[in-house]
């Protein structure tokens, strides 16, 4: 009964439960799918969710199956360079940069919660239905895998949805919300075995969205054959999509008409494309921001809180946070109720500015001010477009709207 129940065992709910189990706060994870497996594509760990990661002792694990990034580099759709900047400890954070295949991560955690916690504290094959709550604590009812026929009652002292962008919990306090809100930007994403480009640990950003925009960058350290896991993804303004699927396979044909041609001496871009183990196809979605997470007993985490497009690599990196706070909030509030709305106090302006700013401004607006001001044409030198001082304002205006500017770290 003194469990805190969690719904969800993605990056925000497995590092949850960590944190919780590190304080001593016991909790239970109940997860969906019958057996979790390590999917999905590349993601970033930002230094201040490395910094997390690492308190909890993780950071060893995640440095033999991950990329340390050295620095983001710019280009055009020509493969001109714009701007490069060092990034994690090449730029004096005190905390690495991780580019890291997503299973990876999600397995380093759910290994490290099992060997701390016990393989009990951790149930599959449980499809949360809903959540009802009293004075004396909730009760979360599961079904025994998505459609499952079956129903089980579990009683805890508080719960936690982390169960994404589809949250069944976020939808019954919402239940008018509609379906997420559509960016107007498609993205086709893959892995490919390839030879180090640049750095060998460059995240390069490419072009511009309304001709055909690419994010690349390493993910695996190179095999024996010295080929790394790389991983890319092609984003389009696209008018038409399809609901999001992360299991949707894509079509070659659909997109790499864009990046025909771009064949740099860094990277062949359609060669990489063309490699790629499998390709998967969903839209850039993200929700209208909410005006509150908590509920009594309840509240919400990560991307079942605040479903964000992804850019800026700064996803997973909020629900880690996220999963700070609340420990901490817990910790420090002997009430439930008084500790989630405090956590949301903590949490919810933070992360409807980054929403907000991911739609606008991100990191790659740099590739956006250079597209308009040279009307998508070649140019001599990157100086007679834009001056060195104004790609770096751009650069650390979203590192401190994120919370991960060297000060906010400090501080």
């Amino acid at each position: 009964m003194d469990d805190v129940i969690i719904v969800g065992a993605g990056i925000g709910g497995l590092t949850l439960g960590l944190a919780l189990h590190r304080t001593n706060i016991p909790c239970r994870i109940f997860e969906s799918v019958p057996e979790i497996r390590a999917v999905g594509v590349g993601i970033n760990l930002l230094p201040h969710a490395a910094r997390e990661l690492a308190a909890l002792g993780l950071e060893a694990a995640l440095a033999k199956v991950a990329i340390q990034t050295t620095d983001a580099t710019f280009f055009n759709r020509f493969g001109q360079l714009i701007y490069q900047e060092p990034l994690g400890r090449a730029a004096g954070y005190d905390h690495p940069q991780f580019s890291i295949h997503r299973g990876d991560l999600q397995m380093v955690l759910l290994d490290a919660f099992r060997s701390r916690a016990g393989h009990d504290r951790i149930v599959t094959g449980r499809h949360c239905l809903g959540v009802e709550q009293d004075e004396a604590g909730v009760t979360v009812t599961f079904s025994d895998g998505a459609g499952g026929a079956n129903r089980f009652d579990v009683r805890g002292r508080v719960a936690v949805a982390c169960d994404g962008i589809n949250s069944a919990v976020r939808r019954q306090f919402y239940p008018d919300e509609g379906e997420p809100r559509y960016s107007g930007v498609n993205m086709w994403r893959g892995v490919t075995r390839w030879k180090p480009m640049l750095s060998g640990a460059s995240m390069v950003r490419a072009g511009w969205l309304s001709h055909g925009k690419m994010v690349i960058y390493p993910i695996r350290a190179a095999d024996s054959a010295g080929l790394q896991l790389i991983n890319w993804v092609a984003e389009i303004e696209t008018p038409n999509y399809r609901r999001r699927d992360w299991n949707r396979a894509g079509s070659l044909d659909d997109f790499i008409g864009p990046f025909s041609d771009w064949h740099f001496d860094w990277c062949d871009v359609p060669a990489l494309i063309r490699a790629a183990d499998s390709v998967l196809e969903f839209p850039m979605v993200d929700q209208e921001p909410l005006s509150r997470w908590s509920f009594g007993r309840v509240t919400l985490l990560g991307d079942a809180a605040h479903p964000m497009v992804p850019r800026g690599s700064n996803g997973a990196g909020q629900a880690i946070l996220d999963a700070r706070a609340l420990t901490a909030a817990l910790l420090e509030y002997a009430d439930p109720a008084a500790a989630l709305s405090a956590y949301e106090q903590q949490r919810l302006e933070a992360t409807t500015r980054i929403v907000l700013t991911n739609r606008t401004n991100p990191p790659d607006a740099i590739l956006r001010e250079v597209f308009e001001r040279t009307q998508d044409t070649p140019f001599k030198a990157i100086e007679e477009v834009i001056s060195r001082e104004e790609l770096v304002a751009l650069s650390d205006s979203y590192k401190r709207v994120a919370g991960y500017s060297k000060d906010a770290l400090r501080r």
